[in-house]
């Protein structure tokens, strides 16, 4: 299972096994490098954690623990968010601001947390034949078993050709789930509870920001700043990616300016006039002089990568789109870099802040060179 996705976690791997599961994980080092394999277990060896993600907030998290009596072997978000769990139980989840998949092993009470971050930004799969229950980052681990049915759900296909992808907890492989994004699971016997931890909030008028144009350009500025900054604690190199959108400009911008003057970015281009964005990638590039690199798709590169980019999906795609970002990874990838920020959930962005869209654009528009 663990060779199936060597390439997520090509630094080091790690198992545990007791006579009722067994963990694995393969490890990309970002936070804690040092003494960072996975499984990790609290002090005394009876729970343990596998985990994707970050913890954008896990410094602040440990002084908290700390507070409470608990010890850290690790420098990891890893062991912050197993030591969480052990105090909070499931409402661990609510204090985690990031992004995860994890896995947590209580040996005593024979019982397996299993949890997705809220926005399902990281993958987390599972399939239950008898008593025996799997779960892992990527449907091909959870096909290393041969009992595991190999065949499509038409069901799932039918919500692929209607809504581009398949809704949680659906996966186009027949009796092969996702967990939900917000939501948690407990297995015990090889059965799963689901149930949700976050939903998108609806906040009532009144309760909404009522600010000025100025009061609110502030606050969007203060609260993208703050995004930025505990997305760039890590312990390798971060870049960024420059597509040349409004997202990832203004992110990069946020960057440059504020917190990394040796940025390194990075972006692609297109054979086709229609789709390439080269124009305004260079104008951003050139304004905040970052140490900048691009890679072309053409359209033969596009073919040549699809059949790649449909294994890694492992879903029927309906369009091209992922294989730029597919050979867009790899550039990143040759020159060394684990972790890039870009711009994503632009949709959410205004009903989150409560913000008109218009006041976005002004706000974009008033502190182009302020950022």
């Amino acid at each position: 299972m663990l060779g199936a996705i060597r390439y997520r976690g090509p630094d080091e791997s790690g198992i545990y096994i007791d006579p009722y599961v067994g963990l694995g994980q393969v490890r990309l080092s970002i936070i804690g490098i040092e003494g960072g394999t996975q499984p990790i277990s609290n002090e005394d060896g009876s729970v343990w954690i596998v985990y994707n993600g970050e913890a954008f907030n896990y410094i602040e998290l440990k002084e908290e623990l700390l507070k409470k009596g608990h010890r850290f072997a690790t420098e990891t978000d890893t062991e912050v968010v197993l030591h969480l769990y052990e105090e909070f139980g499931p409402g661990c989840l609510e204090k985690i601001n990031g992004q995860f998949a994890l896995a947590i092993w209580d040996a005593g009470k024979k019982e397996l947390f299993l949890a997705r971050d809220r926005m399902g930004i990281r993958p987390l799969y599972y399939s239950q034949k008898g008593s025996e229950f799997f779960f892992a980052s990527e449907i091909k681990s959870i096909l290393m078993d041969p009992d595991i049915e190999r065949s499509i759900d038409l069901q799932a296909l039918n919500q692929i050709f209607t809504f581009w992808t398949t809704l949680t907890p659906k996966t186009v492989f027949k009796n092969i789930f996702e967990v939900p994004p917000g939501h948690y699971g407990t297995v015990k016997d090889g059965s799963i509870t689901l149930k949700a931890f976050w939903r998108i909030p609806y906040v009532a008028y009144q309760e909404r920001m009522q600010g000025t144009l100025e009061e609110s350009r502030e606050e969007l500025q203060d609260i993208l700043k703050d995004a930025v900054r505990l997305r760039l604690r890590a312990d390798v190199a971060v870049g960024a990616y420059a597509s040349g959108g409004l997202d990832s400009s203004i992110t990069t911008a946020l960057i440059a300016r504020h917190f990394n003057n040796n940025l390194k970015t990075f972006s692609i281009g297109f054979e086709g006039q229609a789709f390439d964005e080269s124009p305004f990638q260079r104008e951003l590039i050139d304004y905040l002089g970052t140490d900048h690199h691009q890679t072309l798709a053409t359209n033969s590169a596009i073919g040549q990568h699809f059949d790649e980019v449909v294994w890694h999906c492992e879903k029927p795609l309906l369009r091209t789109a992922p294989v730029p970002l597919f050979m867009l990874s790899q550039l990143v990838r040759d020159n060394k870099y684990k972790v890039v920020l870009t711009g994503e959930g632009k949709y959410i962005l205004s009903p989150v802040l409560h913000v008109s869209t218009e006041a976005i654009s002004q706000w974009i528009m008033r502190t182009r060179v302020m950022l």
